[in-house]
């Protein structure tokens, strides 16, 4: 039986020379690892011949099938590539804070306008 297995390959850089491994793009590649231990990729890698490093992670069948964890990884692949930094907890909240605050003042402003227009009709 073969296992199902993701592969990323990052070009090889050395931190000490100044080579930062972010700047790096990533390549995702589905493989398979056969009985004998070889990788056999799915696909061609689009990268300049040269030294790669190579990181395997299994999968499972039902991963595997799953579009949309293979969207997902691509995604992740993407932003790692990238040097994307995620928003910290703090970060997040401070601004769920805000748009809070500016829903509630546009209920607010919604309910004044209301009540306006009623007290117009009643000839208030």
């Amino acid at each position: 039986m073969q296992t199902h297995w993701i592969l990323r390959l990052n070009e090889l850089r050395n931190p000490f020379l100044g080579e930062s491994p972010v700047s790096t793009p990533v390549v995702v590649v589905e493989g398979m690892v056969k009985e004998d231990g070889t990788l056999e990729l799915v696909e061609k890698v689009n990268l300049p011949a040269g030294k790669v490093q190579v990181t395997l992670v299994r999968l499972s069948e039902e991963l595997t099938n799953d579009s949309f964890a293979r969207g997902m990884e691509a995604i992740w692949a993407g932003q790692k590539a990238r040097g994307h930094v995620a928003r910290s907890i703090a970060e997040v909240e401070s601004e769920r804070q805000l748009v809070r605050e500016e829903i509630e003042e546009e209920v607010r402003e919604a309910m004044r306008l209301q009540e306006e227009c009623r007290q117009a009709r009643a000839g208030v």
